[in-house]
């Protein structure tokens, strides 16, 4: 049977491969960047690709510029900021969707107001307390502010999910003889699959790219991040931008690889297919 082409039809496949090709160009754009020098980024070449491909800007800002510890400095603080954020999101979301007990609403409403405090508005009270307690220049001084303002939103997100999967999941794995641990770790965990990667591509994100926070609480030079690492490529009279846009690139490796990872997931839909049969 010969296929048919609308109007509408071309005019929307048109419509799609524009609007792709306009959001993957800056991708391209900082690609070509990361191998240009000062002069094509600036005058001679700004938009099209490099002329020369100028190699040494990955070198030089791999060796020259400290890039390894920012990038290791980053990757922790990254990871360990996903693991607790998701391991305290779920937890709470569980006790406030799925059981009953007194002022769980309110608990739930307490943690959401985190959503709505700007990271400025906390920025004095939260360097005093990371100096109190003698974390100053420490990983967790760090980790603990960014669990804290994923905490929020990763709750939300959990707790929506959860109220949404059929109770009878928990009445069978009840009458099975399944505790309440074992049934949630069992039985909600892997339910709540796409929901756990959606969270950890977001929050991953967030922490990797923070910058007002590590600014203000990261002064030593080899415990820097990689956003405040960008700023050294900056010098008094002169400024690599070839290596800047080497690290850039670099840097969003990570998030590209963690989606490639987690985009299965990330694309199922949010609900159960057939777990409970009638």
């Amino acid at each position: 049977m010969k296929k048919k082409y609308s109007l509408s039809n071309i005019l929307y496949k048109v419509f799609l491969w524009s609007y792709g090709l306009f959001s993957l160009y800056p991708l391209i754009w900082m690609l070509f960047y990361s191998f240009k020098n000062n002069d094509e980024i600036f005058i001679s070449n700004p938009f099209g690709p490099p002329l020369i491909f100028h190699i040494e800007n990955y070198v030089n800002a791999w060796t020259v510029y400290n890039v390894p510890r920012y990038f290791f400095n980053s990757l922790v603080v990254s990871v360990f900021t996903v693991i607790m954020t998701i391991s305290v999101a779920l937890i709470f979301s569980y006790a406030t969707a799925r059981m009953r007990w007194k002022f769980s609403g309110v608990a739930r409403i307490y943690v959401s107001i985190g959503m709505f405090i700007p990271v400025q508005a906390i920025l004095i009270p939260l360097a005093i307390i990371v100096r109190d307690l003698n974390l100053n220049n420490e990983y967790l001084s760090l980790i603990l502010p960014y669990t804290a303002f994923n905490l929020a939103f990763s709750s939300m997100v959990f707790y929506g999910f959860l109220r949404s999967l059929p109770v009878e999941l928990e009445e069978a794995a009840c009458i099975d003889g399944a505790s309440i641990y074992r049934t949630f770790f069992s039985i909600i965990i892997p339910t709540v699959k796409p929901a756990i990667a959606t969270m950890i591509i977001f929050t991953f994100l967030q922490a990797w790219n923070e910058f007002p926070i590590a600014l203000v609480l990261m002064t030593k030079e080899n415990m820097k991040t990689l956003p405040l690492g960008l700023l050294f490529f900056q010098g008094r009279f002169t400024t690599d931008w070839g290596a800047m846009g080497a690290t850039m690139v670099m840097a969003s490796l990570p998030t590209v690889l963690l989606y490639t990872i987690f985009s299965n997931q990330v694309e199922k839909a949010m609900t159960i297919s057939g777990a409970v049969k009638g």
